[in-house]
């Protein structure tokens, strides 16, 4: 059974890995293990050591502290805006707009920016695509 810690370091994990644009295997090289251990250190199936956690830390760039970030707000989720707005984060499509978009010039950002602004509907939209 999956702890609520240790799911919430491996959501923190996923998060970053996607984040950096690493696969799971080029993750996993970096600390000298198999993608598979990845695989369940992302899902909370399998517990990050702490000497784990310290290559991950330093091989995503991120102080250790970083997996723990959030934990005590998890308790509390609901219905919070923040929240959603994280999980949204999360998601590989949202990860992939934000490394095209910063890969624009300023001008190009810019503007779509903007684009994206004047799409936006009156009021917000319960269907999350």
């Amino acid at each position: 059974m999956t702890n609520e810690i240790d799911f919430h370091i491996g959501k923190r994990l996923r998060r970053r890995r996607r984040l950096l644009g690493l696969t799971q295997q080029q993750l996993a090289e970096s600390v000298g293990i198999r993608f598979q251990q990845i695989q369940k250190y992302e899902c909370g199936a399998n517990r990050v050591s702490a000497s784990r956690l310290y290559e991950l830390s330093e091989s995503l760039d991120v102080p250790a502290q970083y997996f723990y970030e959030g934990l005590s707000q998890d308790e509390d989720k609901g219905d919070d805006p923040d929240v959603m707005a994280a999980d949204i984060l999360s998601q590989k499509e949202t990860m992939d707009l934000v490394r095209a978009y910063y890969r624009l010039g300023e001008r190009p950002r810019k503007r779509l920016l903007e684009l994206a602004k004047s799409l936006e509907p009156a009021e917000p939209a319960n269907d999350a695509a």
